[in-house]
């Protein structure tokens, strides 16, 4: 099976390097600056607001996420929820990452693409996700070539996914720097740390998607569509 396969795990082996050197450097960053208050002592729910309507927006709603860091924003009904540390907070942490989600809000409100992309791509992802693998690992196990495509066709679909992330974060995190400095929500010294952050927690993105293009191209050479390996 290929999980025990040595090829797998030296393909993958960047991928995880880089990704457990990113947890270790969103966690490190963030817990350093969720301990530092802002200057203005305002709450990530606050600064998050106070940011949307700074940009015209009054008809997304704040709330507060059950789960630790299940900090996102809901496109289907621009609902912004945040985590209880970030929402409450009045750290750099926490307004770094309430104005990073909001963000996303000024990103669905503005019509950017590769949200939309990204949000249509979501179900998709979610069944061919779900499909991918029994496919694949059927498909290795009989050496049902059909299969194995199929189930690569849709994996690629999960590849994508984590691809249109990327601008979609990157540019999150861009207007939320740009918007903190604008409103002044931040001083000159504690954006550098809300950028720390950002920085670090767009790295974990980047790592996700190194791992399911690694993944993609072991699939096609474990089933001799790239290269010459066919067993």
């Amino acid at each position: 099976m290929f999980f025990f396969d040595p090829l797998y795990f030296i393909i993958l082996a960047p991928a995880f390097i880089l990704s457990m050197i990113a947890q270790m450097w969103v966690k490190s960053a963030y817990s350093k600056y969720s301990q530092i208050f802002n200057s203005r002592r305002m709450s990530g729910a606050s600064a998050a607001d106070y940011m949307l309507k700074s940009k015209g927006i009054t008809d997304v709603k704040i709330e507060l996420a059950s789960d630790f860091l299940g900090d996102h924003y809901d496109p289907r009904n621009k609902t912004l929820r945040l985590s209880p540390d970030n929402y409450n907070g009045e750290t750099i942490a926490a307004v770094g990452v309430a104005c990073h989600e909001a963000g996303h809000a000024i990103q669905h409100a503005y019509g950017y693409a590769p949200l939309k992309l990204r949000t249509a791509l979501v179900p998709i992802t979610m069944l061919g996700s779900n499909l991918a693998w029994p496919l694949l690992l059927v498909g290795f196990i009989f050496h049902a070539l059909s299969l194995i495509k199929l189930g690569i066709l849709f994996f690629s679909g999960a590849v994508l996914f984590q691809l249109v992330t990327l601008p979609v974060e990157f540019d999150a995190s861009h207007r939320a720097l740009v918007a903190i400095r604008e409103t002044g929500l931040l001083s000159r010294e504690e954006v550098t740390g809300a950028k720390r952050v950002l920085q670090a927690a767009a790295m974990t993105y980047v790592a996700a998607a190194a791992a399911a293009i690694l993944q993609l191209i072991y699939f096609l050479l474990r089933a001799g569509l790239l290269g010459n390996r066919e067993d």
